[in-house]
């Protein structure tokens, strides 16, 4: 039997603490052995534990729910010994990074568990596409974990100030979060990411081609992974990760490195969207009426905003686009929902035809 300062002595890199040795106290009356996902592949899975990384079964938790899969970064029971292992249950989550699958049912998909620190890479090297950066930072904020923005590739904006004018259009999308600028070819900025991802848990995150393996390489201080040079033309690369993978960094914290994500959809995600855009949300608490669309209302705050140069138009055409695409997401598995976001799309549609109607009568 592993003892518990033997348990704690090699967990302790990965992230375990008094509080999930805690959590684990009952499975360890079980006989049952604590240990971290650090990767899952079709099934199975390689598990961080005090006996050192063992490959398990997954059999025993195969839950409906897709929400309730095993993934990278769970803290697991596994059988002690046995060929092969299983693990029988995971500690309930902390924290856990979501996106809806590209399923018709839109589930939801966990992209990492227990999280401490949302690593969004953004590469330099095409151009910025802000909303995008704004779908991350939702379900970012919406994971539990705190977003931090990473501008890669910053050796190819040789120019000082058009750097600057980047980073200030990034910040302005990403009320609340650090935006960092690094070159990991040339080792610029990663002393600030170092000491950032130093503590807890981070998961790195973006499309491919964002720098996110080099990133990696860089940060764990050798090349634990497979690096391909994008394409000129779009900035893309090909997924050379292609499964999420825990590691732990040299300076302490460990770091989850994941695939390039075509898709980020939302899923369930109100409260992550509202953080992404808290100065709409601020200025919604102005307007005349609770439940103002910000489209034609009168004493709408947000419209004026739009008008004085305030608020950027595109911010709010964003907002919109979010928190509609929300809305339907969770309007799929909540019928009193869909009901209400039907009854306002016929209302819409009516006040619409009447304009129109009185439009007509005035000619």
């Amino acid at each position: 039997m592993t003892s518990t300062s033997a348990v704690s002595s090699a967990l302790a890199p990965y992230g375990w603490d008094e509080s999930w040795a805690e959590a684990f106290a009952p499975h360890a009356a079980d006989g049952l052995l604590p240990g971290r996902v650090i990767r899952v592949d079709r099934g199975q899975c390689d598990v961080v534990t005090a006996d050192g990384t063992v490959r398990a079964d997954t059999e025993y938790v195969v839950p409906r729910d897709p929400m309730k899969v095993v993934c990278t970064g769970d803290w697991v029971a596994v059988d002690p010994e046995g060929d092969p292992r299983y693990v029988r249950t995971y500690l309930p989550r902390r924290t856990a990074f979501v996106r809806s699958t590209s399923s018709k049912r839109s589930d939801g998909q966990v992209l990492a568990a227990n999280v401490d620190h949302a690593v969004i890479a953004v590469s330099l090297a095409v151009e910025l596409d802000l909303g995008r950066v704004e779908r991350f930072l939702a379900l970012a904020w919406e994971s539990g974990a705190q977003p931090v923005v990473v501008l890669t590739k910053a050796d190819l904006v040789p120019d000082p100030v058009t750097l600057a004018h980047l980073v200030q259009d990034v910040e302005s999308s990403a009320p609340g979060v650090p935006v960092l600028t690094v070159s990991a070819l040339h080792g610029e900025g990663l002393d600030v990411l170092v000491a950032l991802v130093g503590s807890g848990t981070s998961v790195l995150l973006g499309q491919s081609g964002a720098g996110k393996s080099t990133l990696a390489n860089a940060l764990v201080g050798a090349d634990v992974m497979d690096v391909r040079a994008a394409r000129d033309v779009d900035g893309k690369g090909r997924h050379t990760t292609t499964t999420r993978n825990l590691l732990a960094l040299p300076s302490g914290g460990v770091l989850i490195d994941t695939p390039g994500l075509r898709g980020v959809g939302l899923f369930d995600a109100e409260h992550g969207v509202g953080q992404v855009f808290s100065e709409i949300e601020e200025l919604a608490g102005r307007c005349r009426f609770h439940d103002c669309a910000h489209e034609s209302e009168p004493g709408c705050a947000v419209r004026s905003a739009v008008e004085s140069g305030e608020l950027p138009v595109r911010r709010l055409e964003s907002y919109r686009k979010l928190v509609r695409e929300n809305q339907w997401i969770v309007a799929k598995t909540d019928a009193r929902l869909r009901a209400e976001i039907k009854k306002d799309w016929k209302r819409k549609g009516a006040e619409g035809r009447a304009a129109m109607e009185a439009k007509r009568g005035r000619r």
